[in-house]
């Protein structure tokens, strides 16, 4: 049997890493900007995440939810402190595409609409009504394709303002990033979310904040949408949530009021899971990373700015993109090809910087220092 051949694929094979370093099969040393997609929150090979996961396998690594698994109840206590949202409610699944799917059956359970708001750009997962709600038809099977979906423009408040007094009273939900990721890195204004919280408000309509890429401390704040001051009645999380252990969640807002098979999985909330995401969360809370994202943001930011004639720069925290002109379509290659770095890249020509959460400023200088040799030699 072969591989299913959907992933294009670096010809480097991996083998181990410690915090924001990697190595390959010849031992050939990586500087990982990028944490395979965001995942990678406290670094690899974390001690006390390793101590916490072997700590419980040594004890359990499975059981279903038909039984009692108190480390489930620790994890949403804990998440609820460090998020600063104590009394909404978690429930947990595997990954950001099931959180999604999960949140948005919550919005629709809650005011029995059908139809879903999202926007151009938009990447929220690649099942069912989750990759519905994402703007890349290419990836929408006609099995997936629905006309309950509408897609409006990002960060355009007139347009908000039109679909809403169109067809707010059909929304069911609006499902939006704080920070586009896979859209290329774009911010929408803090007037904008907050126009959309009044909105949503007003026409009783569910706010999901999709945060399984810029949430977890990513961008300087729990959830990326804190820059904003405001809540969202529900809040995906995954990428960052298990430092590469399979785990996500979606937190609910109090209003929403839970009955048994409301939701269900197999897998979700395993303990081996909650032992991953638990230490992820300690690493936050103790070491202060979401303090620590937004200064080596700042400083990443500050150190790029010498290169702002050549290339436009985005971001917040930890989750930067680099514009590049079509002339420099290769600098991805070459920084990991030559330079040894690994970074992410998005449509058209966006450069994304994700690395973990205590990043060290000696890493940052050695990204910026290859980024502008890469520069130079195509220039």
């Amino acid at each position: 049997m072969n591989l299913f051949d959907v992933y294009p694929v670096s010809p480097i094979e991996i083998t181990h890493g410690k915090g924001s370093l990697v190595w390959d099969a010849g031992g050939t040393e990586y500087l990982d900007f990028y944490g395979g997609h965001a995942v990678i929150s406290i670094g690899h090979g974390h001690p006390q995440y390793v101590e916490r996961l072997k700590t419980q396998l040594d004890r359990l690594g499975f059981y279903s939810n038909s039984i009692l698994i108190p480390l489930q109840q620790q994890l949403a206590e804990l998440l609820g402190r460090v998020s600063g949202r104590p009394q909404y409610q978690l429930f947990l699944c595997n990954s950001g595409a099931e959180a999604n799917e999960n949140a948005l059956k919550v919005a629709s359970f809650y005011n029995s609409r059908r139809k879903v708001l999202s926007f151009y750009k938009a990447f929220h997962g690649r099942t069912s009504l989750a990759v519905s709600c994402t703007d890349n038809p290419r990836i929408v099977a006609p099995v997936n394709a629905t006309d309950q979906v509408l897609f409006t423009s990002f960060d355009d408040e007139d347009a908000l303002e039109n679909v809403f007094s169109r067809q707010g009273h059909e929304l069911c939900a609006v499902i939006i990033e704080a920070i586009q990721g896979v859209g290329g890195i774009r911010l929408p204004s803090s007037s904008f979310l907050k126009k959309l919280r009044r909105l949503c408000t007003e026409y009783n309509v569910v706010y999901i904040a999709d945060e399984v890429q810029c949430g977890y401390g990513r961008s300087g704040r729990f959830y990326a949408h804190d820059h904003a001051g405001i809540d969202a009645d529900i809040y995906t999380m995954a990428k960052g949530m298990g430092n590469g252990f399979p785990v996500a969640g979606i937190a609910i807002s109090p209003k929403f009021k839970a009955w048994h098979g409301m939701l269900g999985t197999t897998f979700g909330g395993n303990h081996l899971a909650c032992a991953a995401a638990l230490a992820v969360l300690e690493v936050i809370e103790q070491d202060k990373l979401m303090e620590h994202a937004a200064g080596m943001g700042a400083y990443l930011m500050e150190g790029l700015e010498q290169f702002a004639a050549v290339c436009g720069l985005r971001g917040m925290g930890l989750m930067i993109g680099i514009d590049l002109p079509q002339e420099l379509s290769g600098v991805k290659t070459d920084l990991l090809m030559k330079e040894h770095i690994f970074c992410g890249a998005a449509q058209p020509n966006v450069l994304r910087l994700l690395p973990a959460l205590n990043i060290s400023r000696e890493h940052a200088d050695r990204f910026l220092d290859a980024f502008g040799r890469v520069l130079k030699s195509h220039c």
